[in-house]
């Protein structure tokens, strides 16, 4: 099974990713995860991608796009993977689908309202890093960490309008693949509005049963 999971910012795509997986028993590969493995191996590639951040620009696509074609030929993917983090542009899903079939693209969405919600609640711990949320985890003292009694504070990005800055970027960037992916009749839509409040199972279970589906 080959599967490219989207999602916005706060919308929890890490932690379903994380379980389907599990289930799935296939391999959860992040763009991040290969640039970090190609620049600390110092590969050509990582060379190539480390000048491009060390000069605070932007890694051109065919870079990347080689480091994900090299990893997706490795012997562990050989059983299926979740993609997370690529394609993120119509080029990239271009090169992506002369290199590897893919099965299904999962878009996970929920309403602006609801992520700008529960990003702008979440305070972490300046000493020991611990995250909570004003609403969810709350702090048994409000501005206290429960772990280490380091003091909490919001980081400036889950703000509310640096919040709907990251989701409008996003939007722009994402919505060309969404309609490429839906032409090919590979998008699956799951929208979580009515689950942020409800237990990770329950929405484990929708998702498990969205790919069953297919």
């Amino acid at each position: 099974m080959k599967i490219i999971a989207l999602g916005s910012p706060g919308v929890g795509k890490g932690t379903y990713a994380t379980e389907i997986v599990k289930r799935y028993n296939i391999l959860h590969i992040s763009t991040g995860q290969i640039f970090r493995d190609n620049i600390k191996a110092a590969t050509d590639l990582g060379k190539k991608a480390k000048s491009y951040i060390d000069a605070g620009k932007l890694v051109p696509d065919e870079v990347t796009i080689e480091m994900v074609k090299d990893r997706l030929k490795q012997e562990d993917c050989k059983n299926g993977f979740l993609l997370d983090g690529f394609p993120r542009t119509i080029p990239q899903a271009n090169a992506l689908a002369t290199f590897s079939d893919i099965d299904m693209v999962i878009n996970f969405k929920a309403d602006h309202e609801i992520i700008i919600q529960r990003l702008s609640g979440r305070r972490i711990c300046r000493k020991c890093g611990t995250t909570f949320h004003i609403v969810n985890i709350k702090t048994k003292i409000e501005g206290v960490c429960d772990v280490c009694g380091g003091e909490t504070y919001q980081r400036d990005d889950d703000k509310p309008e640096s919040i709907k800055e990251r989701l409008k970027v996003y939007e722009q960037q994402t919505s060309p693949l969404i309609g490429y992916y839906q032409e090919k009749g590979l998008l699956r839509e799951i929208t979580i509005n009515e689950d942020f409040g409800a237990s990770k199972e329950s929405i484990m279970a929708r998702i498990f049963n969205l790919i069953d589906a297919n």
